[in-house]
């Protein structure tokens, strides 16, 4: 095995070896990476090659030495990378020197030099000028990108303006923080009312100047004193076909009117719980009543409001004649100079205050349902509020004095009551069909507040406290609930104690009856 091959084809090396005229040797006898050791002088003798000091690098001077006899010889020689048999063909990497680099960038600026010599004058001067502008724009001193050490260069001023302003602290943001007042989203109090009817044409809540609620429950009329939480019963009629569909106290004093579904009126002492009189005239339900000093305004289903001096005995002193269906809402202005009523034929009349018989100043004919949400602004007497019902759902304002409209804005709901705030320019309504829920505006921008939720059924009536603090809210789901949400503002006005603060010990359920 270890002999050479007899029959077969010539190594590599043979091959080469005979083309370049050297006699074959066989692989055992040579084994270095150095070329053939043999090599032809001039005169045709042939010597020797001394050995290398090691067969895997050969000297530096042997290299030369056969360079130079294979150049005398004629012949070609190997050179240093050329592969020989036996050993692994390695590619010869030169190694180079950080000198030939500096060599390298010597030899393109020394021919930048010379061009520049040899062109123009105009010419190198441009190249000069351009090459220490290049020169200056590439010093690394102050002039890097990233230059944590040194501080940034300060704006000139010009380039300083009026957008600073941006950044300024607004005083007047932190005054309108301090008078934003927290409005509870839950009721202050819940009041159990069993029997309460759902009817969208009654009036069954009102709250007196002398802090007492009065709520129709059936056939009976119960007092609820916010001061000190005692409820009483102040009427109940003896015929169960009969029922009370109206309420309305006396501003001032302890008398409240009661309207009966036979048409009558009824003047009742709160304090004293005693019938003064009773006022007939209509001929059938009095749904809606109004004060307006000693004269009682109650309109009937049948469209007729009846003016009432409780002075005097013949109390009908005039006759209003103009809707031709039942009249559910009804109120006088805070200065006595208009009355406001509103139908279920959709109509809206404003009538003056003259004894008689009389046409109305103004008949409104835009909402689409019944009106029966009619509410006087306190410090605008002129303005007047009104709502429609479920075909309508919008909230109207109007200027009794010149008789125009204001806007008309849609509450997504029906509309059964309104009330103006004493303290803040702001109104809220109460709703039925389908959110049964109360929503409090801003005016006169008309934007939503905030809604109270809490009813399961529609918020058939509305009543304010006499500080103006707290709003009751009668519901077909049988309950009245008590929302303190305007309560007064302590920088401007010392509040007084309200009646949720004087009932607060009584607890959150109380049974009316």
């Amino acid at each position: 095995m270890d002999g050479p091959i007899q029959n077969g084809p010539m190594m590599r090396w043979q091959r080469k070896a005979q083309e370049s005229g050297a006699s074959a040797t066989s692989p055992s006898k040579s084994r270095c990476k150095t070329p053939g050791k043999s090599g032809t002088v001039p005169g045709g003798a042939t010597s020797k090659t001394p050995k290398t000091p090691s067969c895997k690098s050969p000297a530096r001077s042997s290299l030369d030495d056969k360079a130079a006899n294979g150049s005398r010889s004629g012949k070609k020689t190997k050179t240093p990378g050329a592969k020989t048999p036996g050993m692994h063909q390695d590619r010869f990497i030169p190694s180079r020197a950080t000198s030939d680099m500096e060599y390298g960038h010597f030899a393109v600026t020394k021919k930048m030099d010379d061009e520049e010599e040899n062109m123009p004058a105009d010419e190198n001067v441009n190249s000069q000028e351009y090459r220490h502008q290049l020169m200056e724009a590439m010093e690394m001193k102050d002039r890097k990108i990233l230059n944590f050490k040194g501080k940034a260069p300060e704006a000139s001023r010009p380039a300083m303006n009026s957008l600073n302003v941006l950044y300024s602290c607004n005083k007047s943001t932190s005054k309108q923080s301090a008078t934003s007042r927290h409005i509870p989203r839950a009721p202050d109090r819940v009041l159990d009312a069993p029997q309460l009817l759902d009817d969208y044409y009654l009036n069954l809540l009102d709250w007196s100047q002398n802090n007492i609620l009065s709520v129709v429950l059936g056939t009976a009329v119960f007092l609820w004193n916010a001061d000190t939480g005692n409820i009483t019963q102040l009427m109940e009629l003896t015929n169960t076909q009969d029922y009370v569909s109206s309420v309305s106290s006396v501003p001032e004093s302890t008398a409240l009117a009661v309207g009966l579904s036979n048409g009558n009126v009824q003047l009742w002492d709160t304090e004293q719980q005693k019938l003064l009189r009773t006022m007939s005239g209509h001929p059938a339900r009095v749904g809606s009543l109004s004060w307006n000093t000693h004269i009682l305004s109650s309109g009937s289903r049948t469209g007729a409001i009846h003016h009432h001096d409780v002075r005097v005995a013949q109390h009908q002193v005039a006759e209003l004649i103009h809707h031709n269906q039942e009249v559910c809402g009804l109120s006088w202005a805070p200065d006595g100079r208009h009355l406001a009523s509103g139908g279920n034929d959709n109509l809206v009349n404003v009538w003056g205050n003259q004894i008689g018989p009389q046409q109305p100043l103004y008949t409104f004919s835009d909402h689409q349902a019944a009106v029966k949400a009619i509410a006087w602004c306190p410090w605008k007497p002129h303005l007047l509020a009104t709502g429609g019902g479920t075909a309508d759902r919008h909230i109207r304002m109007w200027n009794v004095q010149s008789g125009t409209n204001l806007g008309a804005y849609d509450s997504e709901s029906q509309v059964c009551s309104i009330l103006w705030s004493k303290e803040y320019k702001e109104l809220i309504s109460g709703h039925g069909y389908a959110l049964n829920h109360i929503r409090i505006w801003k005016y006169p921008t008309m934007t939503k507040v905030v809604d109270l939720v809490g009813h399961s059924a529609r918020v058939l009536s509305m009543a304010m406290s006499p500080d103006g603090t707290t709003v009751a809210s009668a519901a077909a789901d049988e309950t009245i609930r008590l929302w303190k949400c305007f309560a007064t503002n302590p920088q401007t006005k010392k509040p007084s104690q309200s009646a949720s603060e004087s009932t607060k010990s009584k607890g959150y359920n109380m049974c009316i009856r």
